[in-house]
């Protein structure tokens, strides 16, 4: 398989350089050059299979030879070794729980893949590598746990002061070793920013090995179709009609990898980007108009973005046609006051307790089955409610039990340094640790 720079159609690269590199020349995203067809009979016989077995199908064909088949059994097995299941809130409503993993959110998948394939990629690399990665919330965890402690790696983690909520900042900042958390006075958007500038500075890139652990690099975005195909085997126990999915956004990698898995073969009757008040894309499907705009805080942190990056790919999905893009997505945006009040009925309706995002998911999925009647659907419940304990505290009325795994991290010291949303700081920064 190979991938091709989104800006540049020339530079293509193999599976390997793509995971390595993060991004192609001029901050161009890779994309896949073809996109390897789901067997109808493997959709058609998903309880079948092992879920194992499941993520090797999935992506065997992206990474074709450049890793032995029985070292990326090896790989899916332990990006899934916990449990994803797809549980029932009401009767048109499920949620697919996709935060049982080590930081208690989605994005242990798509690190846990990654920072698999680099260690096996880089198992030989002389010079140490510094993995550069921009955080809304919970990417920083999810990245931290998976290359803390790995020799030969640094892992540099940008995240917006005062944007974070506590348990992110330390799953984040209190890990140590060869884990850097710099605390940026900026937004999300910034902190994106600085490090794609890292990624396109000659100096930086001359003097460090540099890759990125975002959504934005192939191996973090790529096996994120893994559990929509979890979703659909559990999904088919009961239902015998494709569901409607909605999914909180942000950066737009996790619903990209959803529209990827359905172009490949998965059955989904139409896709939700559900998000909070920083509302880009909702406003692109009603005007065509793509306008990025400087991003706002909210309850729903991880999704505070302006300018989405992996949207881009989704354009690419569709060929940059506006109608089957629009055809085939909705996009909601749902305000922090809709979100606290959604927490709450739901909580008291149906006895399920909601994070912030996944709120922001459930209204939009709830609204759009009301304007589409005789549709059932499914949310992606992307973090644990405990990682947001001030919002969703004061909308249940009930405090939140503090799973035993979090216990000992809580109690540790934050490590950061601040910096400003320049990126001479951090280039001097980069520069100076190495």
């Amino acid at each position: 398989m190979q991938y091709y720079n989104l800006k540049d159609s020339q530079e293509k690269v193999d599976f390997r350089t793509a995971t390595i590199k993060g991004q192609g020349k001029n901050k161009g995203l890779f994309f896949p050059e073809n996109l390897p067809s789901f067997n109808d009979e493997f959709i058609q016989n998903l309880q079948q299979y092992s879920d194992e077995e499941i993520a090797y199908q999935c992506m065997k064909d992206f990474v074709g030879d450049e890793i032995p088949s029985e070292i990326l059994k090896k790989i899916v097995a332990e990006t899934i070794s916990f449990e994803i299941p797809l549980k029932k809130i009401n009767d048109d409503i499920l949620v697919l729980e996709l935060f049982h993993g080590p930081t208690l959110a989605f994005k242990d998948i798509g690190a846990g893949f990654m920072s698999r394939c680099l260690s096996y990629f880089l198992e030989n690399q002389q010079k140490k590598v510094t993995v550069l990665v921009a955080t809304s919330g919970d990417t920083g965890g999810a990245v931290a746990h998976g290359f803390y402690d790995l020799p030969g790696i640094d892992v540099v983690i940008l995240y917006p002061k005062n944007r974070v909520s506590p348990v992110q900042e330390k799953q984040l900042t209190a890990l140590g070793k060869n884990i850097y958390a710099l605390e940026v006075n900026g937004s999300f958007d910034d902190c994106q920013s600085l490090v794609k500038q890292a990624f396109s500075n000659e100096e930086i890139n001359n003097q460090l090995f540099l890759t990125s652990a975002n959504s934005i690099n192939v191996a973090r975005w790529l096996p994120q179709q893994i559990y929509y195909l979890l979703a659909l085997k559990q999904w088919l126990k009961t239902e015998n009609k494709a569901p409607v999915i909605c999914v909180p956004s942000g950066n737009f990698g996790n619903i990209c990898a959803g529209i990827l898995a359905h172009l490949r073969g998965l059955p989904a009757e139409h896709f939700i980007a559900a998000c909070n008040a920083n509302d880009v894309i909702p406003e692109y499907l009603k005007t065509q108009n793509l306008k990025p705009k400087k991003s706002v805080a909210t309850l729903s942190n991880a999704m505070d973005v302006g300018d989405p990056s992996n949207f881009v790919r989704i354009l690419e999905l569709f060929n940059k046609e506006f109608n089957p893009l629009k055809n085939k997505i909705s996009g909601y945006s749902i305000d922090d006051q809709k979100t606290k009040e959604t927490i709450t009925e739901v909580y008291n309706r149906d006895h399920y307790i909601l994070d912030p995002h996944s709120a922001v998911a459930f209204s939009s999925l709830e609204q759009y089955l009301k304007e589409n009647p005789g549709k059932k659907g499914f949310i992606l419940g992307t973090a644990h409610p405990v990682k947001f304990p001030d919002a969703v505290q004061n909308a249940i009325k009930t405090e939140i039990e503090i799973p035993q795994s979090l216990n000992a991290l809580m109690k540790k010291e934050k490590k950061t340094v601040e910096i400003n949303a320049d990126f001479e700081e951090l280039k001097r920064f980069l520069l100076d640790k190495n």
